[in-house]
């Protein structure tokens, strides 16, 4: 690796210094280095993005990167997480494994998404966590109606669906009941969010198969802007009673750098034990 871009996240002050310190010792050893502030500054002839932050810019980075594999390293400067590996203390090792050619790249699935709006496509995009759907309203909820494949599944009164792939399984989808999954999986995690009823489980589909969820009507009938629907968490979009999204495998993936023999066995017992 010759060309590096370290994508800091602005919002954490430490990362400037971090930043800098990272770009001196990679030049020392004859890199190129840029820094940068937003992932679109990121240039097609880079060899690795050093993500400094923590699970939210590596997110954030996988996104502006999609369709060009390029790997992520992401480097925590807040609690253990699920995706960034290396923390602050442990950087220049990290580097000096890079410099050396010793690191390995997992290939995680992601996700595509498609909003139908009378019929038409009006906007898609892609996700490495989750892709969201919410109730708008305040203290209404809506129908969301699920087909798997065209087939009808099931419905919720509820506050809102979760579609996830496995990595984006120790995210939102966790914190709402859904189970943890490997990252090295390849499948797609249905969770719906407050469901009123009381036997909800989340659903766990292949990943060959396509979601389709439907904003239902809420007890007041049809509404404009019911509910929205986010990717990885940004990215927000209003939908309509009546309107679609479309899941499934998407034909991008994101690269992730692996550096450390940590495995998510291990990670997830920390997290765990915190």
């Amino acid at each position: 690796m010759e060309h590096f871009t370290i994508l800091r996240n602005t919002d954490k002050p430490d990362t400037r210094t971090v930043a800098e310190d990272i770009s001196a010792y990679l030049r020392s050893y004859g890199k190129e280095t840029l820094v940068c502030l937003d992932g679109s500054e990121i240039p097609d002839n880079t060899d690795c993005v050093l993500v400094l932050g923590g699970d939210g810019t590596l997110l954030r980075a996988a996104k502006a990167v999609v369709g060009r594999q390029i790997p992520l390293l992401g480097i925590n400067l807040g609690t253990l997480g699920y995706l960034a590996e290396v923390d602050v203390p442990r950087v220049r090792p990290a580097l000096d494994k890079l410099i050396a050619e010793e690191y390995q790249i997992e290939k995680r699935m992601m996700l595509t998404g498609q909003i139908i709006h009378d019929g038409e496509v009006i906007y898609k995009s892609e996700a490495l966590n989750d892709i969201v759907l919410r109730r708008k309203k305040p203290m209404r909820t809506f129908v969301f109606r699920n087909s798997v494949n065209g087939i009808y599944l099931n419905e919720y009164r509820a506050d809102g669906m979760i579609v996830s792939t496995a990595t984006g399984s120790t995210g939102y989808s966790l914190s709402v009941g859904g189970p943890i999954v490997s990252p090295s999986a390849n499948l797609m995690l249905m969770t719906p969010i407050a469901a009123h009823v009381l036997n909800t489980r989340s659903v766990i589909l292949s990943e060959d198969d396509q979601v389709e969820v439907e904003i239902g009507e809420g007890k007041t009938g049809s509404c404009k802007k019911a509910a929205t629907v986010s990717f990885d968490g940004s990215e927000q979009h209003y939908l309509d009673t009546g309107d679609r999204v479309l899941i499934r495998r998407a034909n991008k993936s994101t690269r992730i750098l692996k550096i450390n023999n940590i495995s998510f066995l291990e990670v997830l017992r920390r997290k765990l034990s915190e």
